[in-house]
């Protein structure tokens, strides 16, 4: 009853203007703040860790900064998701190199984990005449599950494929000519992981942005989307030249060293409430203690 009461509230807040969404947003994110301490123990680790040259006020600010980003982009999901589509088509600003989504050739998209994640995927699937795929993990929650796959497919150019089904099926999916947006940077645990740096801390890194490009010959292009006091912008930058190479932890490397670009320039937009450096060689010290 709860979940449904949540998604209850999500369609009501819908057609509300965006400054009253986000004010109701900076408002959770504090609450989140204060109440979930295990999540806020994550954010200030990894923002210490990545961040060291931060003083404890500097960190705190930010830590704070993250926690309101977090609650405003999960609010916004209810226009994202239930809002008319005009509505949607006008908070969303596709800008960039958008010439490297056009046309038929084979292209992976890198999507950093921004917590506009899901509005970057809403603007191509509905603004852009390609069928786009993209990976999707079950959710616990089988009703909350059901919301996201609903409000993920709800324009008709995007197909999401479960982990059970297989490379293959992605493959071939890309090499029709289907852009993949692919969120490689998190940690899935250290099986087909690499460790590679990440701010200069190993982190468990699935090389799986590489292994896509190289299995669907395809090019590799970064969408970075932000949020902004009118919507999102959604930023598609120039396809990486020297982008896949026969050398799998290079690739993984330069992944996380141009993501790290990426991040400094909005850092309080970065996922940070994830456990970035759960696993970490054998060896070394748990970082979440």
């Amino acid at each position: 009853m709860g979940t449904r009461f949540a998604l209850y509230l999500m369609r009501v807040l819908a057609p509300l203007p965006l400054n009253w969404i986000r004010a109701l947003g900076w408002l959770l994110g504090w609450l989140l703040y204060a109440v979930v301490a295990p999540r806020r123990h994550v954010v200030h680790t990894n923002l210490r860790l990545c961040f060291p040259h931060l003083t404890h006020a500097e960190l705190r600010r930010l830590a704070h900064r993250v926690f309101v980003c977090f609650a405003q982009a999960w609010l916004d999901r209810g226009w994202l998701w239930h809002g008319a589509p005009d509505l949607v088509r006008a908070r969303l600003t596709l800008s960039g190199a958008i010439e490297e989504l056009q046309g038929r050739d084979p292209v992976v998209i890198f999507a950093p984990h921004f917590v506009g994640l899901d509005a970057g995927w809403t603007a191509l699937t509905q603004q852009l005449p390609r069928h786009f795929t993209t990976i999707y993990t079950d959710q616990a929650n089988k009703i909350a599950d059901a919301w996201i796959l609903q409000g993920r497919q709800r324009y008709g150019s995007g197909r999401l494929f479960g982990r059970a089904d297989g490379v293959k099926a992605i493959v071939a999916s890309l090499r029709k000519g289907d852009p993949l947006y692919l969120l490689p940077d998190m940690n899935f645990g250290p099986h087909e992981s690499l460790f590679v740096p990440f701010y200069g801390v190993p982190a468990a890194t699935v090389p799986s942005l590489s292994r896509f490009a190289r299995l669907g010959r395809a090019k590799v292009v970064p969408v970075v989307t932000r949020m902004t006091p009118r919507g999102y912008v959604v930023q598609v930058l120039p396809a990486w030249p020297d982008f896949p190479t026969d050398d799998l932890p290079a690739d993984t490397a330069l992944m996380n060293a141009r993501l790290q670009s990426y991040v400094d320039a909005m850092p309080e937009q970065y996922y940070w409430v994830h456990k970035r450096f759960k696993d970490q060689p054998l060896g070394e010290s748990a970082v979440y203690r």
